[in-house]
């Protein structure tokens, strides 16, 4: 999968919340339509079994509930991407990333190797079952943690049992931490801690590019890797640096720096930071300190301003605006229009902002934002994910294209927008703001309708009532404490709340974006070919 990843450190956000960032773009030729849902703790599978590589691995009994957003269609597995449990703990799985021969050799990838001849013949192989990758990562690690360090450990202790079948960069995040994960060959890997001060830009690359070794192996503070990591450098000859003093690089050791890249990666790096740091550095022209093509664009860097999620949206939707790599740009020519590939690409699946607010409550401390399809056409808009359910229009999307729900009314937006850019970009821009404002009234609206609960008298009456449950219960029900109780009682006061106020944004959202297609279909439909009037002549 290609996918473009941001990372926002808590001091380097408008609101002091940890951000995880990431689109989800199909492969090449394909589009991927996306649910958005909550898996209950009695949904999840205790024997689960990836589709790619065929391997069953059993799970603890004590799942949270968590948010993702998987594939409608299942025939390639779950895929759930992007969520945030009940514990207020994010994952963002998976940004495909790049590596080269030297890994590949010395650690190769686990994959799946079907049978061979017929069982019972003396040449029969039988099936091996491969690693665990994209399609597996959210299902087998989110559940089960309770801090953004947590996810790194369950994950990395998978990888080194079960080995992966590709390359690739995880996030997680709590209310004080973002650690980013990348995957080293088979069975390896390394886990850094985002600087609060900084933001980190992912674009299909293995991107760390300075690892402290002995703190990974020591406190583990910023650090963290697999078990044998150093022997694994050591004896492959993976380390690159030329003086003993400097620190260990992994993109050098472990990455990729082909011409491939700089066509498909590298600028993409360029034109996030170019946004987020216009006035640190030179970007353009001859003597720019960064180009699209340089292979040293920082992992992480503080930007100028702090970041808003108007500005993720902004940079995860960017098709090199105001350059000459733009495709709908007057800038440039033919040949440098097409020379990049854009962040917000045509294939777009869906987009996840999950913001981790820690100046809110346990029970709303999370928003998971929300887009789907092409990000220059769409509007990015917020949910609450500790809710039981979510709203059928993000929810119930179908393999069948209907513009009743979110994901397809989004993918034909796009599609008639792509041909009349100019004539339809007023339209996109003014959904935008008002869905985004939109989104921002409800926030604001619902953390104040939760700030109203608990009062005395509602907590004194709902612990009567539940210590009444209790006492009516049976006796093998372990009692609960009465701070429990309440605790309990409030969280699902809370859930109905959300899930009132998802179901208002998602009905606000269709209305709005019902009204964008009927604008641009009309637009679209007065610019086709065989338009004739008795007027024109």
């Amino acid at each position: 999968m290609a996918c473009t990843t941001i990372l926002v450190g808590k001091d380097a956000s408008y609101d002091g919340s940890t951000i995880i960032a990431r689109n989800e773009d199909s492969g090449n030729g394909e589009f991927t339509p996306k649910r958005f849902i909550v898996v209950k703790p009695e949904e999840q599978p205790r024997t689960y079994t990836s589709v790619i590589s065929h391997l069953t691995i059993e799970l603890p009994d004590n799942p949270l509930q968590y948010s993702a957003v998987p594939n409608a269609d299942l025939k390639n597995g779950i895929w759930g991407e992007a969520g945030v449990n009940e514990a207020n703990v994010a994952m963002s799985a998976t940004e495909t990333l790049t590596t080269n021969e030297r890994v590949l050799g010395a650690d190769p990838m686990v994959e799946y190797k079907p049978a061979r001849g017929k069982e019972g013949d003396a040449d029969y192989e039988p099936a091996v079952p491969g690693g665990i990758g994209e399609e597996d990562f959210v299902t087998l690690v989110l559940p089960y943690i309770k801090t953004a360090r947590e996810g790194v450990l369950r994950l990395g202790a998978l990888l080194e049992e079960y080995g992966t079948y590709e390359m690739n960069g995880t996030a997680f995040s709590d209310s004080n931490e973002i650690w980013w994960m990348e995957t080293v060959g088979g069975h390896h890997w390394i886990a850094k801690r985002v600087p609060d001060e900084a933001y980190v830009t992912m674009p299909n690359q293995l991107g760390i590019d300075e690892f402290d070794l002995d703190d990974a192996f020591g406190e583990q503070e910023n650090h963290m890797c697999s078990e044998d990591l150093l022997e694994f450098i050591e004896r492959n000859h993976l380390d690159l640096s030329v003086e003993s003093t400097t620190p260990f690089n992994p993109r050098d050791a472990f990455g990729s720096h082909s011409d491939a890249d700089h066509v498909y990666n590298t600028p993409r790096a360029w034109i996030m930071q170019r946004f987020l740091n216009p006035y640190d550095e030179v970007w353009d022209g001859p003597d720019a300190d960064h180009k699209p093509e340089s292979n040293d664009i920082p992992w992480a860097r503080q930007p100028e301003r702090k970041i808003t999620i108007e500005d993720i949206k902004y940079v995860l939707s960017s098709h090199f605006q105001g350059t000459p790599y733009d495709p709908y740009g007057h800038l440039g020519d033919e040949h440098t229009r097409r020379m990049y590939r854009p962040i917000g690409i045509n294939r777009q699946s869906q987009l996840a902002v999950m913001q981790i607010r820690p100046y809110r409550a346990q029970a709303n401390r999370a928003i998971q934002w929300i887009a789907y399809g092409s990000n220059p056409f769409n509007t990015l808009v917020p949910f609450f994910p500790n809710v039981n359910e979510t709203p059928k229009y993000l929810e119930d999307t179908t393999t069948r294209v209907t513009t009743e729900n979110f994901y397809w009314e989004n993918r034909v937006i796009a599609a008639l927008c792509d041909s009349a850019f100019g004539e339809t970009s007023n339209a996109i821009e003014r959904y935008q703001l008002a869905t985004g404002a939109m989104g921002q009234r409800l926030i604001i609206a619902t953390d104040e309708q939760v700030a109203r609960l608990g009062g005395e008298e509602e907590a004194e009456a709902a612990l009567a009532d539940a210590e009444l449950e209790a006492d009516n219960a049976q006796g093998d029900v372990d009692p609960m404490e009465p701070d429990d109780i309440v605790d309990a009682v409030r969280n699902a006061e809370v859930r109905e709340i959300l899930t009132a106020a998802n179901q208002t944004m998602a009905d606000q959202l269709k209305e709005e974006t019902d009204k964008l297609l009927d604008t641009v279909l009309y637009t679209v439909s007065m610019k086709m070919k065989n338009g004739f009037d008795r007027s024109d002549h």
